[in-house]
C-alpha cells in the first residue's frame, strides 16, 4: 500500500513491489494476479483501515456533531503538515487524480469510497442539525457534499501549503461553535 501511496500506480514498478513486500515476482503474480490485482488490494486496505477510521471519527467521536467534523478537517491538517520528508496526501485522491476516468473499475472504487465519507459527514451533520451544533437552514447532503470537496481540498494544498495557511481554511470551511 505504501508503495503505491509513495509512487502512484503508473510510477510503481514490479521490481518495487518486490522490494516492498519481500516476495519474489512469483509469489506476488501468484497471490494478486498482476500489479493491478495489488493495487486494488491496496485500496481496499487502504479503506478498511484510513477510510474506515475517518468515519469512526464521525460516528463515535466525543462531543458536538460540529466538534467531530472540525476534529476530522483538523486531522487532515494534522496529516498534511507532519514532519514526513513525503507529503503523500490521501491515496483515495491521488488515484482520484492518477486514474479516475480512465479507469471504470477504480473511478467505481473511489466513488464508494468518496460517498461512504459523504453519507458519514451528512448522517453527522443531521445530529448537529438536532442539538443546535450545525445550522438547520441547511441541506444535510449538500453541506455534506461542500465538506468532503473541503476535506480532498486541504489535502491538495496540504502539499504546497503551511500549517497556519490551512487551520486559517478550517476556520473558514466550518468556524468553531459558538
Amino acid at each position: 500500500m505504501t508503495t503505491f501511496w509513495d509512487k502512484g500506480y503508473a510510477g510503481t514498478s514490479a521490481q518495487d513491489l518486490v522490494d516492498s513486500t519481500g516476495l519474489g515476482r512469483g509469489s506476488l503474480y501468484n497471490t494478486f494476479h498482476s500489479k493491478r490485482g495489488l493495487f486494488e488490494a491496496a485500496l481496499k486496505r487502504y479503506d478498511d483501515e484510513c477510510t474506515a477510521h475517518l468515519v469512526r471519527l464521525l460516528e463515535e467521536g466525543e462531543g458536538p456533531a460540529r466538534d467531530r467534523i472540525r476534529s476530522v478537517l483538523l486531522s487532515v491538517v494534522d496529516e498534511e503538515t507532519a514532519e514526513a520528508p513525503e507529503h503523500r496526501g490521501c491515496l483515495v485522491v491521488n488515484t482520484a487524480m492518477e486514474l479516475a476516468g480512465q479507469d471504470v473499475e477504480i473511478t467505481d472504487h473511489v466513488r464508494r469510497t468518496f460517498t461512504r465519507i459523504q453519507v458519514a459527514l451528512r448522517i453527522c451533520i443531521e445530529q448537529g442539525q438536532r442539538e443546535g451544533s450545525m445550522p438547520a437552514g441547511q441541506d444535510p447532503q449538500v453541506l455534506a457534499v461542500y465538506l468532503l470537496n473541503s476535506m480532498y481540498g486541504l489535502r491538495v494544498l496540504g502539499k504546497v501549503s503551511d500549517r497556519s495557511t490551512l487551520e486559517t481554511l478550517v476556520d473558514q470551511i466550518l468556524p468553531p461553535h459558538p
